[in-house]
């Protein structure tokens, strides 16, 4: 009997090396995080789908630079992690995934503290692949007088993706209108998640646009937690101005206790759009949806936020002041430094994140500024 069991062991165990020698390679090809010796970093790096962005303190060259990648297990990179390169241009960096089926081109871009761009007109955007192609979204970029893209605004966009309720760009809560008060615009529209949301207890998606980054790993578990808003500015802003148009929903709706999306009688909808500058700090390096307007965040220096905020048919001009948060005011030390971030937000539902609103409503936005004060 011994025997036996010995011999179906023997037996077994090839088997079992050929099942471990026949599983699939990893056909993932994406870089996973980013770092760089030394204290050198001013914000952590900003990796999306094809771009790495490294914001470096002031004093640092960039001629020099040697970035250490983590990348999807079994995935090579060329040129190959801690190579160093001269960064005053961007640089290019090809994945390719352990099956060496897969491959993907990273632009790795390092950047000084660069103000971001004081004038948005939403004219510049670019059509996005979802769900292998099933359905594509508008994302929205802003150029330089150089003609180079400057920023990436971020949206919610990718996790709309998932409801499988659009397919072009115009069905998505957040894309690009041709009705603008000089061209194009934004356009913002609170919409239902279908089936996918009812299972997900949340049944409608705002439209929203905001300077900063979606973590969309987060969106599902954490949805308040994925929006991080805000990047480097160095600048003293003192007014922010535009123009919107804003039509609400029909019926303004919540969860109520067993999870159902009611009827609140007598509410009407109303939408978000507002600046907010505050201290980046390690911990904080950015703002999110817990926290972006809390009276009691210590690290907000300034808003500003629209007080009279209304449906309008028309365009309708605003401008207001960046008001100062009590006992806070610029240090010119830090704002050299590039320890100051700067967010732009919008929503077509003010309580979208809580997945309260009204399904329909919808938030133009267009020629968006930030004046500042001169350099000291």
């Amino acid at each position: 009997m011994k025997y036996y069991s010995l011999a179906i062991a023997f037996a077994v165990i090839p088997a079992m090396v050929s099942c471990i020698q026949d599983e699939p390679l990893n056909a993932e090809c994406d870089i996973v995080s980013v770092t760089l010796a030394g204290d050198v970093l001013n914000r952590e790096p900003r990796i999306d789908n094809d771009k790495v962005i490294l914001i470096v303190k002031n004093d640092v060259s960039v001629m020099a630079l040697s970035p250490e990648f983590e990348l999807t297990p079994g995935a090579t990179i060329e040129p190959p992690s801690g190579t160093t390169l001269n960064f005053l241009l961007p640089q290019k960096y090809v994945v390719t995934s352990e099956s060496g089926e897969w491959s993907k081109t990273y632009t790795v871009e390092v950047q000084r503290n660069n103000n971001i761009n004081l004038d948005y007109g939403f004219e510049k955007v670019r059509v996005v692949g979802a769900l292998g192609g099933m359905c594509h979204y508008d994302e929205f970029y802003e150029v330089g007088t150089a003609g180079n893209e400057t920023m990436v605004w971020a949206s919610a966009n990718s996790a709309y993706a998932l409801t499988m309720q659009a397919s072009t760009p115009e069905t998505f809560p957040t894309y690009q209108g041709s009705e603008g008060m000089a061209g194009k615009c934004v356009v913002l529209t609170t919409r239902g998640t279908g089936d996918f949301g009812k299972r997900m207890g949340k049944p409608i998606a705002a439209g929203n646009l905001f300077i900063g980054k979606f973590d969309g790993t987060n969106a599902i578990k954490h949805p308040l937690e994925a929006t991080h808003f805000g990047a480097p500015f160095t600048s003293v802003p003192t007014y922010f101005s535009g123009y919107y148009r804003y039509t609400p929903g029909k019926d303004y709706c919540r969860l109520d206790e067993e999870g159902d999306f009611v009827p609140v009688l007598g509410k009407t909808d109303c939408f978000n759009l507002y600046a907010v500058l505050f201290e980046a700090v390690p911990g904080m390096e950015w703002l999110d949806g817990t926290n972006v307007l809390s009276e009691d965040n210590p690290n907000i220096i300034a808003t500003a936020e629209i007080p009279d905020r209304k449906a309008e048919a028309d365009w309708r001009q605003f401008s207001v002041p960046f008001k100062y948060r009590a006992g806070k005011s610029i240090d010119y030390d830090k704002l050299k430094a590039g320890r100051y971030s700067l967010s732009v937000v919008m929503s077509s539902s003010q309580d979208g994140d809580y997945f309260a609103g009204a399904i329909g409503s919808t938030l133009m936005v267009d020629e968006l500024s930030i004046t500042c004060e001169s350099e000291k």
